[in-house]
């Protein structure tokens, strides 16, 4: 761990700090291309945007352009440590952005005394954007970020966290059941950690045809139950009716836990009393909930998941957002609703069953990759992923346009 500390110091520093810089689209070597991309040629755009706001789909770059935006309350497994420390994150999304959809990003961190001035502050920049992707906001004020801003503007609104995390695991997770021969509808779900992640995820995976009753969440003080007085409306709306009250009762004889939550949280005993063909995907990142030598050690007949990219089966929104919003984007779509989340979810899954490209191979310096155990989602360097996606997404905006308007977890 020091040499990583120390190489990703290196690799922020030098040659130039941070991961992003801007570069002009257009010719500026002359006075002409002054004229036209200043005074008095850039005159002409703004008439023509002011004539018709639409126009500046057209004539600036507001339709490939996403602001990325965090308060810093919820970064990685950091916890809150502020707007400011928040940025090398930010700045890596615009990076994963450019480099996989060739979106534009700005980066925006904000350093906001209440969740009103923060909502204000968003709303009041979101003419610039062609959407938003909201990243890092702690539970519960995340919720009431996304919805308050999804209220007021025209523009889709994403909450990585929570939408992005949510298409991923579902989308491993149904490529996962099908290799342990188990069903969505049939499975009993433990989500440990009941943030933004643990309740869009359990949101998503009950729209794709989940049962409520068979989806268990747990906290820091336990299982999410209805005799519990102390949880918030986002909690309560998932709370079920169960005598399990710890995370030990509620894994007894479960088929998947999925771990958004932190450290070291699953113990081998844990894993040891899941069903049989059990299913761990354990995403907290940098450190999981469990290492997955530990977790494969307890059970042969586990599949196993991770958010890190240095072990197989990297379940991490990177494979998720570039991809979606490139559709978004596309389609001109005014929100994201589980019709696109879903398609996403499916298009990856879909996509692991074909066979694996050389490039893919080479990139990680692989010499088989296939379908199974140790393959139940795409990589990230799959050259197919912008070719799949995006084109399932705008399929399903145009699907939906006429409730565009809806909630999306209605």
């Amino acid at each position: 761990m020091s040499d990583l500390r120390s190489k990703a110091l290196d690799y922020h520093e030098h040659p130039t700090p941070g991961k992003i810089s801007i570069s002009p689209t257009k010719a500026f070597t002359s006075a002409k291309d002054l004229a036209l991309a200043y005074t008095p040629g850039v005159a002409e755009p703004v008439r023509e945007v002011h004539r018709d706001p639409e126009n500046a789909y057209r004539y600036t770059n507001k339709g490939n352009l996403v602001a990325v935006i965090t308060d810093g309350s919820a970064v990685l497994g950091l916890g809150d440590v502020g707007a400011l420390a928040g940025k090398p994150v930010m700045e890596g999304k615009a990076v994963l952005f450019k480099r996989f959809a060739n979106i534009d990003v700005f980066d925006i961190e904000i350093t906001a005394p209440s969740v009103e001035t923060f909502i204000e502050t968003v709303a009041n920049i979101a003419p610039t954007f062609g959407a938003i992707n909201l990243e890092d906001i702690a539970a519960p004020k995340c919720f009431v970020v996304e919805e308050r801003l999804r209220e007021r503007l025209d523009i889709p609104v994403f909450h990585d966290d929570q939408h992005g995390t949510a298409v991923i695991t579902c989308a491993g997770l149904i490529n996962a059941l099908e290799i342990q021969g188990k069903r969505l509808q049939d499975v009993r779900v433990i989500i440990l950690g009941a943030g933004a992640a643990g309740i869009a995820t359990t949101r998503l995976l009950i729209a794709m045809g989940s049962k409520r009753e068979n989806i268990v969440l747990v906290d820091r003080k336990g299982v999410i139950h209805t005799a519990r007085t102390d949880l918030n409306i986002y909690k309560q709306a998932y709370a079920v009716d169960t005598p399990a009250r710890t995370l030990n009762e509620a894994l007894l004889g479960a088929d998947v836990c999925i771990g958004v939550s932190g450290p070291d949280l699953l113990t081998p005993e844990m894993v040891c009393i899941m069903a049989d063909r059990p299913i761990v995907f354990a995403l907290s990142n940098p450190i999981p909930e469990i290492m997955p030598d530990v977790a494969t050690a307890a059970r042969d007949d586990l599949i196993m998941a991770t958010g890190r990219s240095d072990f197989p089966n990297q379940v991490n929104n990177s494979l998720c957002f570039p991809f979606v919003f490139r559709g978004a984007l596309d389609a001109r779509a005014k929100h994201f609703n589980e019709e696109i989340l879903i398609a996403a979810a499916r298009a990856l899954a879909d996509l692991t069953k074909e066979p694996v490209p050389k490039e893919v191979l080479d990139a990680y310096d692989l010499t088989e990759l296939a379908f199974g155990k140790d393959y139940i989602i795409p990589k990230q360097f799959d050259p197919r992923l912008i070719e799949r996606i995006p084109p399932k997404v705008i399929e399903a905006v145009r699907h939906t346009d006429t409730n565009l308007d809806q909630d999306p977890q209605d």
